[in-house]
């Protein structure tokens, strides 16, 4: 099998294009190193792994690309942490618009015109499950609840309209694939991040897990969190999401569904920020106080993983305990780098 994934020096894709390589595919990926900058990923070398740096945009590009590919994979996007969607309120609407059209052009093109493309996976988000009251949220509320509020909820929510449309009028294969709250190695900061004071520590990345590992590096004590501390997150290991993708590339009852991809486990800021802490001073008693929340900060998300569990087989079953094993570690030498 051979995989187009778009959006392939990013965060979730670092994970994706690893399991996929370990599981014998050929893989195409393309980015325009828009967010961190030029990239070295570990399989940059691998003998069935090409690189294109270009722009997702590009529909030219983008049909030359995918031209011979069983399957494309649509993650490239503006994405970023709760400050940037604050920031970027348009070009989250606007840019990742032109982003799924074109990636949706290409994949029409090369369906209608019977290359050997058999389906488009829309990588979408738990974000548009934004305004729902609905827990744990299954697979069909983000018809039935209220619109997200924030653009970029808005936005993915979109780009399911899009799987759905070119389904409905040109019949194009697809599977739409939902993540929670992923951690993992691999996230730098990025290009466009603005530096904001959190007490003591600059921060420039707005995500909870190395926001809160690089202020217990960098000695903040009482640690600040974001808001009360009450939001709940359903945390998800990057390997786990991965694999998870690719059972829905691959799985035949996937088709034309969609699948919330997620850890089963639940966990509140506070505790997560005491994990965090007793990783690095165990032993130390922790010591929390509040920074006022930024507005789209969803007080819970907590996913209805059922149906992958039922239709494909699949849970995410890295513990957060394990993730942070190794998200911490590796978090700390990015600051001591000056990496984050």
């Amino acid at each position: 099998m051979k995989a187009l994934v778009t959006g392939s020096a990013g965060f979730i894709a670092g994970y994706l294009v690893e399991e996929l390589l370990a599981s014998g595919y050929e893989v195409v990926g393309i980015d325009n190193f828009s967010k961190y900058g030029p990239v070295e990923k570990s399989y940059s070398k691998h003998p069935r792994y090409r690189f294109i740096e270009g722009d997702a945009k590009d529909v030219r590009l983008m049909k030359e690309l995918v031209a011979d590919c069983d399957h494309l994979v649509a993650g490239a996007a503006m994405i970023g942490g709760i400050s940037y969607f604050h920031e970027f309120a348009y070009d989250l609407l606007a840019e990742n618009e032109r982003i799924i059209a074109s990636t949706f052009d290409a994949a029409i093109w090369a369906f209608t015109n019977k290359r050997p493309l058999k389906k488009i996976t829309v990588l979408s988000s738990s974000m548009v499950y934004e305004s729902t009251t609905v827990y744990p949220t299954p697979e069909g509320a983000q018809l039935s609840s209220p619109p997200p509020m924030s653009t970029y909820g808005f936005q993915k929510l979109a780009c399911e309209y899009f799987a759905r449309g070119a389904y409905e009028q040109y019949k194009l294969p697809y599977t739409i694939v939902r993540p929670f709250n992923c951690v993992g190695i691999g996230e730098k900061r990025a290009k466009s991040d603005r530096e904001v004071m959190s007490g003591n520590v600059k921060l420039a990345m707005s995500h909870v897990v190395p926001d809160l590992v690089q202020k217990v590096v960098k000695g903040q004590d009482p640690l600040r969190i974001l808001g009360s501390g009450d939001q709940v997150r359903h945390y998800t290991y990057g390997g786990d999401l991965a694999k998870g993708i690719r059972v829905c590339m691959e799985h035949p009852a996937a088709l034309n569904e969609d699948f919330n991809i997620s850890t089963p486990e639940s966990t509140d800021v506070r505790t997560l920020a005491s994990a965090i802490w007793k990783k690095l001073k165990p032993g130390q008693p922790v010591r929390l106080e509040s920074d006022p929340p930024f507005k789209y900060d969803v007080q819970k998300r907590v996913p209805d993983v059922s149906k992958s569990e039922k239709v494909l087989g699949f849970q995410c079953a890295t513990s957060l305990d394990k993730m942070l094993d190794e998200v911490v570690p590796w978090v700390k030498q990015q600051v001591e780098l000056g990496n984050i």
